[in-house]
């Protein structure tokens, strides 16, 4: 569809203007006859250069799907059809991206399509997990119900990362201001140093000489260092890329002591939660293993997710593979055993995720807890370092005159 923009005249011969989509100028020209407007001038509406540049455009939020749930779910409920539903949400939204995406799949659906098959195309903003309930909701006639479920996963899901965020900022932030300080030190401060060290004509201590060869190698060399981190970065991002070496650094983050802890801790809260609101959907139980597989984050927990899924397909429970897989704590497998036996396995599910919802609270604050001295000790053993290394000259001199 095309935009128009148009100026006229409504019943009392108030001028209104505004802007209008339709197929063409005249299907546009019959519409606002039909609100009883005269006097129409409409012209259509000039292409933004900009609108055709993609990455100039903003990206859809997880905030924008779930408002989008929450509102959706409230007009179905209200009686209101799908596709005008999906109009005033167009309307409202503020996003122009989404207004567009919306506005697609408005039109798959006066095509003929279902709204599953509509959102399908568009696996950037609705994932397999949004399709496959919207899909299961549409068959059982209760989307409105589904949608509000989605929109319950989803902020569950955000608060979850927003949370492992917050751990990680606090020590990228401070090792990051560590190594500017430290840079500018070595490149600005420590060349006045030597100069005034070199007038006195004295010789230096051992640690004071160690800093100011490490200043002459950072200022000489900062640009090829610049470009060597940049290329570390590169190839351990394309090889994080490779199954294999998605395997191994996975397995080495599991490991890790306090941080592995907190990553197991966050996979069985998704896995269970997103489980449990899947098999409550109506989804089958191999398609909710294969779509929380694929969005596992973490290569081990995907594999051991597969193999339980190739077990449930030779007759097996869920609740014995996953035990055997060593990712999932045994409490997690009672649970879901107990789930299985009594026929609760989706509440049981979300039950699991509210407990360990609370298990990464507590594991984040320990994180917290233990990075703040660490890096604090590191600050102090660096710039210190370099401080006392610059005035050991000055207090033998100022020994050697007393």
């Amino acid at each position: 569809m095309a935009k128009f923009v148009w100026t006229a005249r409504n019943r009392r011969g108030i001028a209104q203007n505004g802007q209008i989509d339709a197929a063409s100028l005249e299907v546009a020209r019959s519409q606002l006859i039909k609100k009883g407007l005269s006097d129409i001038k409409i012209k259509e509406k000039p292409k933004d250069l900009l609108d055709n540049i993609s990455f100039l455009q903003p990206s859809v939020t997880n905030k924008d799907i779930i408002i989008f749930c929450r509102q959706f779910s409230t007009m179905i409920d209200a009686g209101l059809p799908i596709i005008q539903c999906l109009e005033l949400l167009a309307a409202q939204s503020e996003n122009k991206t989404f207004v567009n995406i919306l506005k697609e799949v408005k039109e798959d659906l006066e095509g003929g399509a279902t709204l599953a098959d509509a959102l399908k195309k568009h696996p950037k903003e609705f994932n397999d997990l949004f399709v496959n309930m919207v899909a299961a909701g549409e068959a059982g006639g209760i989307l409105d119900a589904i949608l509000k479920r989605l929109s319950e996963t989803l902020e569950k899901a955000e608060r979850l990362k927003a949370k492992v965020k917050s751990a990680m900022l606090y020590p990228a932030i401070t090792l990051a201001v560590a190594v500017i300080v430290v840079i500018v030190i070595m490149i600005f401060v420590i060349p006045v140093f030597q100069k005034m060290f070199g007038e006195m004509g004295q010789a230096l201590p051992s640690m004071t000489m160690m800093v100011i060869h490490l200043s002459e190698f950072t200022k000489d060399n900062i640009f090829y260092m610049v470009i060597a981190a940049g290329l570390l970065g590169f190839m351990f991002r394309k090889y994080y890329g490779t199954d294999k070496g998605r395997r191994i650094i996975d397995r080495f983050l599991l490991k890790l002591p306090v941080m592995g802890s907190l990553i197991r801790k966050v996979a069985v809260a998704k896995f269970t939660r997103t489980m449990g609101t899947m098999l409550s959907s109506g989804v089958a139980i191999l398609d909710g293993l294969d779509i929380v597989a694929k969005t596992a984050g973490n290569k081990i927990v995907e594999t051991a997710i597969y193999g339980v899924r190739s077990s449930i397909k030779e007759g097996q429970t869920m609740a014995a593979p996953l035990a055997g897989s060593g990712v999932f704590p045994p409490m997690v497998c009672s649970m879901i055993a107990v789930g299985e036996s009594t026929g609760a396995l989706d509440s049981m599910m979300v039950k699991i995720a509210d407990f360990y919802d609370e298990e990464v609270d507590e594991a984040v604050e320990r994180l917290t807890e233990m990075i703040e001295p660490f890096m604090i000790c590191f600050l102090g053993v660096v710039v210190g370092g370099v401080v006392i290394a610059m005035y050991l000259p000055i207090f033998s001199m100022a020994s050697g005159i007393s």
